[in-house]
């Protein structure tokens, strides 16, 4: 039986670690990141990122796209965080950061494609979670 989590209850990143699929933690709530989004989200997520991997190519940062996990902690402790997140685009400028898992710690910057399944989560979790971590821009 699959391990999915239940939208009503909260859950740390132990809980996180065991489910199965695409998942966001994000204020200790599950958000589930399937099915895929539609072909025209991914067209836009997939210009964005030619654009911006163009624009930092000589500037020593990287572009990622989702599927990518973004660690975030209050304390640092990216081996066990409070958050992760995958948003659409992220571009990281510290080396260090970037890990066979994903990125430990906030962005430099972070692109949220809207969509109307996910546009009030990018808006407000999502938005708070990037402000609240520092994320450079959003």
């Amino acid at each position: 039986m699959a391990n999915i989590p239940d939208p009503e209850k909260t859950y740390t990143y132990d809980d996180w670690k065991t489910w199965e699929g695409r998942w966001e933690l994000i204020g200790g709530k599950a958000y589930n990141m399937t099915p895929a989004p539609s072909s025209r989200h991914q067209f836009v997520v997939g210009e964005l990122y030619f654009a911006l991997r163009r624009f930092f190519q000589n500037q020593r940062c990287f572009v990622f796209m989702a599927p990518f996990d973004v660690f975030l902690s209050e304390q640092g402790a990216y081996e066990t965080p409070d958050d992760i997140v995958q948003p659409d685009i992220a571009v990281i400028c510290d080396q260090k950061q970037i890990t066979d898992k994903g990125c430990f710690g906030p962005t430099a910057l972070v692109v949220e494609v809207l969509s109307p399944s996910t546009a009030l989560k990018d808006y407000s979790e999502k938005f708070y979670a990037y402000e609240h971590y520092r994320v450079n821009e959003y």
